[in-house]
């Protein structure tokens, strides 16, 4: 008992520190299944699954994903039935942070797309990875 009273600040940095690492493994398993640059580009190639960039258009403009569709997260419901035909493709979606790409996500699973994947880390984890990007 002395010893947690005497390093309470050790112990209480000690406890952040480990919900900072769990972080992380929490934010993955919300909002739906996630998909790496690498599982993307398998996905890709082995599925033909499109990529649906859910970015507004200027941000679109400024740089994009080689082949996606921009469809703005605001027009999703509205432009549904460009990409009905994808229902039986697993559909990646992506935005700039993975925010975005959540809500587009849980739109396009109400409307019956049983496989949807948010891109991990999003264009900018695209860009990094040094694959290919049109402007």
């Amino acid at each position: 008992m002395d010893f947690v009273q005497n390093n309470l600040l050790l112990i209480a940095t000690a406890v952040i520190s480990g919900a900072m690492l769990l972080w992380p493994l929490v934010r993955r398993g919300t909002g739906g299944p996630w998909a790496s640059t690498l599982e993307a580009t398998r996905l890709i190639n082995q599925k033909d699954a499109p990529m649906l960039d859910v970015r507004e258009p200027a941000e679109f403009a400024a740089g994009h994903i080689l082949g996606a569709r921009n469809i703005p997260l605001a027009q999703i419901e509205a432009r549904s039935a460009e990409f009905d035909k994808w229902k039986a493709k697993p559909v990646i979606v992506y935005c700039d942070s993975g925010s975005r790409a959540n809500s587009a996500m849980a739109l396009l699973k109400q409307r019956g797309f049983a496989e949807v994947y948010n891109l991990s880390g999003g264009y900018p984890a695209w860009q990094q990875a040094g694959l290919p990007v049109e402007k």
